[in-house]
């Protein structure tokens, strides 16, 4: 008897959809070992091995695009429209392909986030399309009007075929999808002992002087480190492999090591509006200093979250980008809201996927 099989449609667009979709593809294989992962993505492969364990298939497929940028901030908006206008050309041809695929080897079903198209490859092979996020496309593109409007609204027709949607929390709306099930936040779990994870990175500062600066797998330009000697008793960490050398910067490679088993041992992780970002620390409890993100709407509901649910900052890039990081000296906002978010995505997702294996088995 064949393994069932789970396709997993992955936006190509930095590394957030990636993390959060590999974390719910690690806890189904967790709960179903037996259960095939087909993941369909270019990210790059060690970040999805940083999540799963076990074996998986990595088909390197693009087919919706995101936003194209330079970094974590900065738009390309007219390279974005023209590839989004290459793929609705070439739909039907991509759609042809993927079924050929999900056909020969014998998948069950499909599970995206959030390419849009993943719905109508799912319905052309006659197989559900469930997907998980706390956005559409199709909302942040008819933020930009103009002939986005248009790209909207076709991608809004796609949504519109999908069979179920996990919606996370920090959400829009999301009206196009006909089937809503709101589920908790998604992540990965810290997987070092704390005490041996400090003692091995050589870590004196206390957690409260201890800062994550992580702005995503595009990174960001210019970041102002020379302003980090002022803070000879604070230990900053980075992902960054251009950082300077610093005495009191640790420079960690993403290959060994992931933003979330980092952050229980941060007293503040420093980033950009990004959802994985925001949800891991959420789920870990360690407070949040954001910049605020221009042109992209998704970035207000994630600041309106972190500002409803974690002990937070606000910056502005000006702030962040000609400053002295004085911000480090003051106190963090509480929380406004007292009402825990649901911390339970991941779980929640990957329970329901089994779930409906289980009542599918041959």
């Amino acid at each position: 008897m064949s393994r069932p099989a789970l396709y997993i449609a992955i936006t190509s667009h930095g590394f957030g959809h990636a993390v959060r979709a590999a974390s719910v593809a690690a806890a189904i294989q967790h709960l179903c070992p037996d259960i095939l992962l087909i993941l369909v993505t270019t990210a790059p492969r060690w970040l999805l091995e940083s999540y799963i364990s076990g074996d998986f298939i990595q088909r390197p497929r693009a087919y919706d695009v995101g936003v194209i940028q330079a970094d974590s901030l900065n738009m390309d908006k007219a390279a974005t429209l023209e590839k989004l206008q290459q793929i609705r050309s070439s739909q039907n041809s991509i759609i042809a392909s993927e079924v050929n695929f999900i056909r020969t080897n014998r998948v069950g079903l499909v599970l995206a986030d959030i390419p849009p198209l993943a719905a109508n490859i799912a319905r052309a092979a006659g197989i559900p399309c469930w997907m998980m996020s706390n956005f559409g496309w199709d909302y942040i593109y008819r933020d930009w009007g103009g002939e986005f409007v248009e790209i909207a609204d076709w991608i809004g027709e796609s949504y519109g075929l999908c069979d179920r949607l996990f919606r996370l929390p920090l959400h829009e709306p999301m009206s196009a999808f006909p089937n809503i099930t709101d589920t908790g936040l998604t992540g990965g779990i810290p997987r070092y002992n704390l005490d041996r994870l400090r003692e091995k990175l050589g870590l004196t500062a206390p957690p409260d002087k201890t800062v994550l600066l992580t702005f995503g797998g595009l990174g960001l330009q210019q970041i102002p480190y020379d302003g980090l000697s002022d803070f000879p008793e604070w230990q900053f960490i980075t992902f960054d492999g251009n950082a300077p050398s610093l005495p009191n910067l640790m420079k960690l490679s993403g290959q060994d090591y992931r933003p979330i088993d980092l952050m229980p041992l941060c007293g503040r992780v420093v980033s950009k509006p990004g959802f994985s970002t925001f949800s891991e620390a959420l789920r870990v409890g360690t407070p949040i200093v954001s910049l605020t993100r221009e042109d992209f709407v998704e970035s207000w509901l994630l600041l309106e979250g972190i500002q409803n649910h974690a002990y937070h900052q606000i910056l502005t890039p000006a702030e962040f980008f000609q400053g002295n990081w004085e911000f480090l000296r003051h106190p963090l906002q509480p929380p406004r809201q007292s009402q825990m978010v649901a911390k339970d995505g991941t779980e929640a997702i990957a329970q329901a996927v089994v779930n409906y294996f289980q009542m599918h088995s041959d």
